[in-house]
């Protein structure tokens, strides 16, 4: 006998798919949604069932969309954005939560200026530039800030809508010193191509010594003498210093963008991205570079951090 197809999808279930998606884990979802994990499970089983796949694999990391998953999720927002919506037109207060994706060298300059009702109705995803890429092309994420090291990436930069060139420098430990004649030992990230492919063009030698996607592992690595690394200058923290040692080549600029996912135009996003843009415009060091949208560049200099 033929299984009826499914009428509907509850729209409980539907929140379950975007809880697990947003916080990686089962269990992080149901403290969200006041489940029991059981309940999270049972859910996405049922969903699985009406859709004939899995959404979701465990890995290392945690709980990870299959590309069934993937493509479940760009349906599944839209349709809590129309139900949210639709309650508002009843009356309903429900406040929309807009998704903010940021770099993890961006985080701690956010939260030095920090006003807690500007993120009220916000959801902060802190991760890798590279993931939160991913989260905007995928619709998982509304608004963006990151710094971009590629010069064009075009499923990215038609989505800029505030950008900025900004200085980038080397960085080391204030007691770091390289013996003569040895390796570069070097402080980076899985498939770093822009700190080794600087070295590489410059024909420096080096030794990578510890490659980690955790921007404050590679930081704590450096402070405790290590190596050295590379990052954007305004993410310079005070108890490091730029190494501005005869062996290094000079780096590339990197850009500082905000980013809009296709489609959104809640007020409430543009707010956010004024918000942010002013703040780290400041953090950069010069003010023309908050009215910059893309794709006009404003170089920007940074007169943060410390020398030696």
């Amino acid at each position: 006998m033929l299984r009826k197809p499914a009428a509907n999808i509850p729209i409980d279930v539907v929140r379950t798919v975007v809880a697990i998606a947003e916080t990686g884990s089962l269990s992080k979802a149901a403290a969200r949604l006041n489940l029991t994990q059981p309940a999270i499970s049972a859910q996405i089983r049922r969903l699985q069932g009406i859709v004939g796949g899995e959404l979701f694999i465990r890995g290392a990391n945690g709980t990870m969309l299959t590309e069934l998953g993937k493509l479940a999720l760009q349906h599944a927002r839209r349709i809590l954005e129309s139900n949210d919506q639709l309650l508002r037109l009843c009356g309903s207060d429900l406040a929309p939560v807009l998704r903010l994706g940021m770099s993890q060298l961006l985080a701690p300059l956010l939260f030095e200026d920090l006003k807690r009702e500007r993120l009220s109705n916000v959801f902060l995803l802190a991760e890798r530039a590279n993931e939160i890429q991913r989260g905007l092309t995928e619709g998982f994420i509304d608004v963006a800030c990151l710094f971009l090291y590629d010069r064009y990436q075009p499923e990215v930069d038609r989505m800029i809508v505030r950008q900025a060139e900004i200085d980038t420098c080397w960085i080391k430990s204030k007691a770091f010193v390289l013996s003569p004649g040895a390796p570069v030992p070097l402080v980076t990230h899985p498939g770093d191509e822009w700190i080794v492919g600087s070295l590489d063009r410059a024909g420096t030698g080096y030794r990578v010594i510890m490659s980690s996607t955790d921007s404050a592992a590679r930081l704590s690595a450096v402070r405790a003498g290590l190596g050295i690394t590379a990052i954007p200058s305004p993410a310079l923290p005070p108890d490091l210093v730029k190494a501005h040692d005869y062996y290094l080549p000079k780096l590339a600029q990197a850009r500082l963008v905000v980013c809009k996912r296709d489609g959104l135009s809640d007020p409430s996003a543009e707010q956010l991205i004024s918000w942010l843009w002013q703040l780290f415009g400041r953090f950069v060091g010069t003010d023309d570079c908050i009215i910059a949208p893309a794709p006009a560049i404003v170089p920007c200099r940074s007169t943060r951090g410390r020398s030696g």
